[in-house]
Order: C-alpha cells, then structure tokens, then sequence
C-alpha cells in the first residue's frame, strides 16, 4: 500500500511556504515528483471516463471535458491515491504550506475526483463554486495532480492563473506528468485553460483533482461573498464583485421589473440548493 512520508512533507511544507504563499497572481505552486510513478501509471490505467455510463459529459461554450462523480466505480490504485490526498498524512502538509488551518477533505468529490480533456476540449477562465452543497463548509484549496507522460508544450493544455482584474494571464503551468500544483480558491482565483487542446487523438489531459474546506474564511478570501457555482468570465470582463460589474447590476434591479429580479434570486437559490 502507497502511504506519504509526513517527515519529508513537512520539510517540503516549511521549505516552499513563503513561495507559495508569495505568488501571483494568487497563492499557488507547482511540485513535481511527489508521487510514486508507478502507481500514477495505475490510475491512468484504470481510467474510464469515456463510457458515458462512468462519468458526466460536459458540453458547454465554457467547458468540454469528462469528469467522475461520487458514484463513478474506480480502481483499487485510484482509489488508493485518493485515500492518501484525503488522509491526515497530506492535510497536514497542506496546512504547513498553505498556512490554512483546520482543512477537511470532501469525502464526496463535489466536482473533484477524475478529469479528462479530449482533443478540442477545453475550461474557460472560472472562478470555483465557493461552498461545498452538502456539508456547507467553504472552499479553500484546490490540488490538481497530472497524469500526462511526454506531454508537449505546443499540444496546450497548461493552466493559467489570471490577474484579479481579468486583463492578463500572469502564470502558466503544463500539465506534466506526476507534477502537482495546489493554489487557493478564493473570489478572485481566476484560472483555467481557454485554448481548445491540440493534442493527436489517442491522447488527452488527464488530472485527478481534491478540494478542501474550513469552517469559514477570511474577510480578504470573500467571506461575505454569496453561495455560488462557477463563474466564468471572459478576457477583460469586468469580474463579479468588480466596480464596474457592481454598477451594471444596480443599474439591473432599477429598470428590471420586480418580476423577473425575483424570478432571478428564486434560481440562484435552487442552484444553491
């Protein structure tokens, strides 16, 4: 069985925090090798994402990618690796290095557990769901580990982190194999990869994603903010919470008749749930 050193987490933790921590456009990083090859080999053999018995379709303008959900069936090493992401071991290294205390791991991966990106797919720019639907706690992390062996640059597919004003995207990061890259979920976290891929068929992005909570956040990570999904937003649009995108709305609730401004919170509480 594949367990972490917490000795060696904790050095890494202590020895990357003030990287993490001091990055732009938001709190991130990138570490590579963590994981035992072997046994990402594993999970990539066991993916079956493309049976659309075994996992949700999404096909959208924002997003074309396959994803499991609770109830997807997964390998024994999949399953493995996720114990391990979800354990005391890694939550513990992730409170080190992030300096969020009293993380608690989804049990449910609510949008998290297997993704895939075909040859065209793609996520546009987004910002996260920012509570969890059924245990209602906040979203804080999102850690992504990479499966794809021999990955080349011109082929795409990399993650960008974009400014809190949405006018450029100042990091970059390939989706290299046995890379991990955990940053800080927040309502200006913006991040995704709008470019169609370009890799061969028989190919494609393959990620294995976890998400982790805390029982409130800050006032600066958008304590205040309202439940929401994800939000995407375009290249230079003005983002939610904005000046600009504020006066937008208040210029909306006085011409909008009271009919459809209540219609309008009435879904937004549905998506809620």
């Amino acid at each position: 069985m594949f367990s972490l050193d917490r000795e060696e987490l904790l050095q890494l933790a202590a020895a990357r925090r003030g990287e993490y921590q001091a990055a732009r456009p938001f709190p991130h990083i990138a570490l590579d090798g963590i994981f035992p090859e072997r046994l990402l080999d594993d999970v990539v053999g066991e993916f079956a994402l493309r049976d659309p018995a075994q996992a949700i379709h999404f096909q959208s303008e924002n997003e074309r990618k396959l994803a499991s959900h609770g109830a997807t069936p997964m390998g024994d090493r999949t399953r493995e690796l996720l114990a391990e992401l979800n354990g005391a071991r890694f939550i513990e290294f992730l409170e080190e290095l992030t300096g969020i205390g009293g993380l608690v791991p989804d049990p449910h991966l609510e949008g998290g557990g297997l993704h895939e990106i075909l040859p065209g797919g793609h996520l546009n720019i987004h910002i996260d769901f920012n509570r969890h639907p059924r245990i209602r706690l906040d979203r804080r992390l999102n850690v992504l580990v990479y499966l794809n062996r021999d990955w080349k640059p011109e082929w795409g597919g990399a993650l960008e982190l974009w400014s809190a004003n949405m006018q450029r995207c100042e990091q970059k990061i390939d989706p290299l194999f046995n890379r991990m890259v955990v940053f800080s979920t927040t309502e200006h976290s913006y991040h995704g990869h709008p470019t169609p891929l370009a890799c061969p068929e028989g190919r494609s992005r393959r990620s294995v994603a976890l998400y982790y909570y805390t029982a409130g956040r800050p006032e600066e990570n958008g304590s205040a903010a309202d439940s929401h999904n994800t939000l995407w937003v375009a290249p230079g649009e003005a983002p939610a919470g904005s000046p600009g995108r504020e006066r937008a709305k208040a210029i909306a609730r006085r011409v909008a008749p009271p009919i459809l401004i209540d219609a309008a919170k009435a879904a937004r509480r549905r998506a809620r749930g």
